[in-house]
């Protein structure tokens, strides 16, 4: 009588490796994401949405392999590299007197509503530190940028960010000027320092303008 005849088991399918970058609102990773495609087309890499109040958490969770942040942000546990600082611009309703001026300082500022959201990356008291005679509104802070930037185009008072985020809330009723002596907000990569993986490293060697071929 003729064996049986046994199929041998299937390979087992391997997992493909997932970079997993979180990026907060106003970054912009493409031309690292670009890179990395490029240098390391076997590891897909997933963009993920990441709020700034949540940043830390979110890289200390596991959740992420690195992520662009904004500063400051606690590094305990963390490694940082500074990447770049971006321009502060004042947001103003696109018929505000405002914007005949190519770029405003403080004394520009006397008088007018600053509004702050609950999401702002400056922080009230460093914006009021900075335009010292701006007043306050009568009206509880806006939840996000979006929603204080539409606000501001409704022509009730000004809103200071940096200048990614002015972009990100585009708006055809509101325009923006740098300035004058503002805070900065600094973007940057962190990750977590006892996860600086081979994947982690190489993304650093890619932000920090390597080529596939340099050495570290």
């Amino acid at each position: 009588m003729p064996r049986p005849t046994v199929d041998p088991p299937a390979p087992e399918a391997s997992v493909p490796r997932v970079f997993r970058l979180g990026v907060i609102p106003g970054a912009t990773p493409g031309k690292w994401v670009q890179a990395w495609r490029e240098r390391m087309p076997a590891v897909a890499v997933e963009l993920v949405p990441l709020e700034v109040r949540d940043q830390r958490t979110a890289l200390l969770s596991g959740e992420l392999d690195a992520a662009l942040v904004r500063l400051p942000l606690e590094d305990d546990g963390l490694h940082v590299i500074r990447l770049y600082d971006e321009v502060p611009v004042v947001v103003v309703s696109a018929e505000s007197a405002l914007t005949v001026a190519e770029q405003l300082g403080a004394d520009d500022l006397v008088g007018e509503v600053l509004v702050v959201p609950r999401d702002d990356v400056f922080g009230a008291e460093v914006l009021s530190a900075a335009i010292p005679g701006a007043a306050s509104p009568r009206f509880d802070p806006p939840a996000d940028t979006g929603d204080a930037i539409a606000t501001v185009a409704a022509g009730v008072g000004i809103v200071v960010v940096p200048m990614s985020l002015a972009r990100l809330h585009h708006r055809k009723d509101a325009e923006h000027r740098p300035l004058r002596g503002g805070p900065t907000s600094t973007v940057a990569l962190a990750w977590p320092a006892e996860r600086t993986t081979p994947d982690v490293e190489a993304f650093v060697g890619i932000v920090r303008g390597r080529t596939a071929h340099s050495s570290r």
